[in-house]
C-alpha cells in the first residue's frame, strides 16, 4: 500500500474489520489503530463509509481515482442504511450533513463508518430532550481536507463538535476544538460480545447524549 500511495498507483484496497465490532475475537482482530496509520500515510484516500450507499459511491470514486491508491475500510458486522437517495455522490466531498435540526444547532455529531447509525440515534435522544443536534458522516478525511474552508466551515457549523469512532482519536484534532469531545477508543480493545464492547467503551446513545450534555454544560457556564 505505501509503495502504491509513493508510486501514485490506482490501487483499491478493501478491509473487512474496521473496528471492535468482532467482539469475540478478541483485540487482534480490532484494528483501532489502522486507520489512523493509514490515514497519516500521503496520496492515498481512505474511506470508511456508513452504509451501502456511501459504499458504493466510495467504489466509484476509487475506481475514477488515477493518482494514488483508495482503501475501503468496511464493517463486518451489519450496518445501518442511513441514507436511501442515490441521485448526487455525497462521498465525493468527504463529509456531508445528514440531519440538520429545525433552528440553530446545538451541537453536531460527527461520525464515521457504522458509528453514523449511533450519531443518529444519539440526535433523536437529543431531540427528546430539546437539544438540537446535526449529524454529519465523514466517510473520507483526505476529500473533505481538499474542499473548500467555507464548505468546510457549512458542514462541521460553529457549534461543540462530538467525533465518534470505534477507534483511536489520532487526527480528529484536525476537525475538533479546544472544549470538543471524540468518544471513541483509547488503547486496544477486548474479548466480549460487540453490545458489550460498545457500551464499556462508552459507544452508546446514552453516553453520548451524557457527554452531549455535559459539553454544552460547561460551553454555556
Amino acid at each position: 500500500m505505501r509503495m502504491a500511495a509513493l508510486m501514485g498507483l490506482p490501487a483499491l484496497f478493501v478491509f473487512s474489520h474496521d473496528g471492535i465490532g468482532v467482539g469475540s475475537n478478541g483485540p487482534t482482530h480490532q484494528p483501532v489503530e489502522i486507520l489512523a496509520s493509514f490515514r497519516a500515510m500521503p496520496n492515498i484516500r481512505v474511506f470508511r463509509p456508513a452504509d451501502a450507499v456511501e459504499t458504493a459511491e466510495a467504489w466509484a470514486i476509487a475506481l475514477e481515482a488515477r493518482d494514488g491508491p483508495s482503501l475501503l475500510a468496511l464493517s463486518k458486522q451489519p450496518a445501518e442504511q442511513v441514507r436511501r437517495e442515490t441521485g448526487e455522490n455525497l462521498t465525493r466531498r468527504g463529509a456531508h450533513v445528514l440531519s440538520e435540526p429545525d433552528g440553530a444547532r446545538d451541537l453536531a455529531l460527527i461520525a464515521t463508518g457504522t458509528e453514523v447509525g449511533l450519531a443518529i440515534r444519539a440526535e433523536r435522544a437529543l431531540a427528546d430532550q430539546g437539544l438540537r443536534a446535526a449529524v454529519v458522516s465523514m466517510p473520507c478525511r483526505e476529500l473533505f481536507a481538499a474542499e473548500a474552508e467555507a464548505y468546510c466551515a457549512s458542514v462541521l457549523g460553529d457549534a461543540s463538535r462530538i467525533a465518534i469512532e470505534a477507534a483511536l482519536s489520532f487526527g480528529w484534532e484536525r476537525w475538533l476544538r479546544p472544549g470538543d469531545r471524540f468518544i471513541g477508543m483509547q488503547g486496544f480493545g477486548a474479548s466480549a460480545r460487540a453490545e458489550v464492547l460498545y457500551a464499556h467503551f462508552g459507544l452508546t446513545v446514552a453516553s453520548i447524549v451524557a457527554q452531549a450534555r455535559d459539553a454544552l454544560g460547561n460551553s454555556r457556564s
